[in-house]
Parts: C-alpha cells; structure tokens; sequence
C-alpha cells in the first residue's frame, strides 16, 4: 500500500475500534497500514480469556480475498485446518446421505469454491499479530461514551476513559455502540438454537467423534436438525435447531443452566433419532440456547462523521456461513473508504461505507430468512435440495 494517499482523511485523527473479533482487528490490520491511529477495545480479559467458538469458513470473493487484501495469506495458509472445509450429511438414523470428503475433487486456494476452515482463536490470533504492539487494549468493557467536541470521550468498565475521533462499533449482535447511532432492534426469525461445547470428544462421544470425522455435520430430518463441528483444539460444538415460538427460551420452562435438563428435554425432542446424538447431548455439560434474530431489510440511519458499524453490531442475521466473512469485508469497504483521496470528508467517506454496507447485507438477509425453515425444521425436499447443491459445489 502506498501511504500518500492513505492518510488524508485519518490524519491527526484516533480511531477506536470496540470489539476485537475478526471484523475489529481486521480493521485495525488495514488502517494501520493505511497509517491510522488505532486501538482496539476488548472486554476479554486477555487473548487467551476463553476458547473462541467452532472453526469458521472463509470464502474466495470475501474472508480470502480481505486476508489476501491485509497481507496475510501465508499466515493463513500456515493455520488453516487442512480437510474440515468437508460436508457430511447425515439422516436421523445416522445414515450418511452425502460425505464431501469421499467426492471432493481436490480443490484449494485460487478456487472460487474453496472454504478453508480455520479455528475462530487461530484466526484471532494471526490477526493480532499482525497488529503493531499494544494495539489491543484488554480488559476494556465498553460502557458509556459521551460528545466531546467533535469526538467522543469513551468509558470502560474498568474505570478507564480515552478519547476518539472516530468510533466502529465492532461488537456483535448486544453491540453497546449500535444505539448511538440507531435504536432499531432485532426481530425474532422464528428459529432458536441450542448450542452447545465438548471439550474432549474423543472420550465423551466417541461414535460422534469418528462420524464427524474432522467435517461439518449436519443432521437433518423432519422438523428440527443438528449441526456438528470440530474446533481447533480438538473439541466439539454442536447445535440443536427448530421452530420455536418467539420467548420460547424463557417460557419453555426449562433451566438452561441445569445440563440435566436440557439433555432430557433434547432426548425428548429427538426421541426418533439415533441414539448415537444422545450421547453428543450427555456429553455436554454446559448449553447456550440462542434465538435467532435479524435487523430489519430496510434498516437506515443518519450517517455520523465520527462514528459507524461493521458485522453484527451493523447486520444481525442468523447464521448463513457469511457472518465472519461478511464482517472482514466491511472492515476491507470501510477502510478503502476511510483512506481514499476520492472523498472530501470523514462524514461523505463514512456514508459511502454505510450505503454499500447495507444494501449488501439486506440482500443477504433476505435470502437467509428466505431459506430459514429448511436449515431449522427441513422438510424431505429441502434436505435433497441441500444435498444437490453440496454435490454440485463439490465438481
């Protein structure tokens, strides 16, 4: 990147980011190569806090192309979790009905088609060090901002204040900077997940374990499904996913902090199954139900020069395996816009970002909500309409 058209909107300015998942730290990768000023806000206590979550895919006109756009292809390629881009389709009975992994042809970097999967910590990790030192700010709790000026004066759980001349909200779904610029809420889709994580699956669900096979697994029949996928460090996180009434997970009357429960009430819901899924359920010992909400298609705000929204903080929808990569190219959009000689302004700049943002994102909502109910409660046609397009990705 050539600096001296980088830094003319940015100059003498402090960027804070809140929020140092993929879509924030990719950000801060850019536009300290664009020579910005950057920090990015973190409430983890350190980088090595908690496990970041399941593997996560990214995509060749997206996640890929924005790692290629930072410089960090070989830092990827070096992390990258070699075959667990691999589909594996399985009946209520645990019968396989598609294995991507027996029929893929090989494909790999340069291939519109490759999703390589990597672990949501090790991604996390080659972007952080990528970053100049000190970036990060742990332990920063985002509180409260007020307008200081033309910027804002940010507070943080743990006492600390600093200043900004701009502020991304980079904190997902709850982002506690989204009301500063709209107080538009999510909607409920309809559909709620139960998540949860096995740490050791290998002991826990041994039969789970070898059908997962190092693949993303999904389970489908009749009105609900289960999804599997491997983490990074060995362990398992899995979902259980059907219609539900909106509230449900507060007046099902089950204790979702009590294992027991859950795991009963699961064997319940699938009583028809396999008992193999039973034993992915027992082996978990904490669940996480998560309804699945979405901003809505015609969502807009008045564009603020000092302030704006990249991922979920921006575009809430449930889960398309888009989210992360959506998120990164955001961070790619918005910092092209913020370094460019060819906006007059940080307010014409910040507004060009949004339009483009949104109007991409509501496009893709559409389509998630579209598709829906045969992710959450499949029918038989919608699962051998899934299996056609798996197949057909696979060529």
């Amino acid at each position: 990147m050539e600096t001296s058209n980088k830094i003319n909107l940015l100059k003498d300015k402090k960027i804070a980011i809140v929020g140092g998942g993929p879509g924030g730290l990719t950000l801060a990768r850019l536009l300290q190569a664009g020579g910005g000023n950057v920090k990015v806000y973190e409430r983890d206590f350190s980088q090595a806090a908690r496990v970041q979550g399941a593997i996560v895919d990214l995509h060749f006109d997206s996640g890929l192309s924005v790692i290629e756009a930072a410089g960090l292809l070989d830092a990827f390629k070096a992390n990258y979790m070699t075959g667990a881009d691999k589909y594996r389709l399985v009946d209520p009975q645990a019968q396989i009905l598609l294995d991507e992994g027996n029929q893929y042809g090989g494909i790999t970097f340069g291939d519109k088609n490759f999703r390589p999967e990597i672990d949501r910590g090790a991604l996390r990790d080659l972007l952080i060090a990528a970053l100049e030192p000190g970036t990060v700010v742990w332990d920063s709790q985002f509180i409260s901002m007020k307008p200081v000026g033309d910027s804002w004066e940010l507070e943080f759980k743990n006492g600390n204040k600093t200043t900004a001349d701009l502020v991304i909200g980079a904190d997902g779904y709850r982002s506690k900077i989204r009301p500063y610029l709209t107080d538009t809420k999510a909607l409920y889709s309809g559909a709620t997940i139960i998540q949860g994580e096995i740490d050791d699956p290998e002991a826990a669900c041994p039969e789970i374990y070898e059908l997962v096979n190092n693949a993303n697994l999904m389970a489908m029949g009749s009105g609900k499904t289960i999804a599997v996928q491997p983490r990074g460090d060995g362990g398992l996180t899995f979902y259980a996913a059907s219609m539900y009434p909106e509230h449900w997970t507060s007046t099902s009357g089950i204790n979702f902090n009590n294992a027991g429960e859950v795991y009963q009430y699961l064997v319940s819901f699938y009583q028809d199954w396999n008992p193999v899924f039973y034993t992915l359920f027992k082996a978990c010992t904490q669940f996480t139900p998560r309804p699945l909400n979405y901003f809505p298609l015609e969502q807009r705000w008045k564009t603020k020069a000092n302030i704006t929204l990249l991922g979920d903080a921006a575009h809430l929808m449930p889960p398309n395996g888009e989210g992360v990569n959506l998120a990164m190219l955001d961070a790619l959009e918005l910092s092209e816009c913020l370094t460019s000689a060819e906006y007059p302004d940080l307010h014409v700049a910040v507004a060009a970002y949004e339009d483009k943002m949104i109007s991409r994102a509501a496009a893709l909502t559409d389509e998630t909500m579209e598709g829906i109910e045969d992710f959450a409660a499949p029918t038989d046609e919608s699962v051998q309409k899934l299996i056609q397009m798996l197949s057909g990705s696979s060529n």
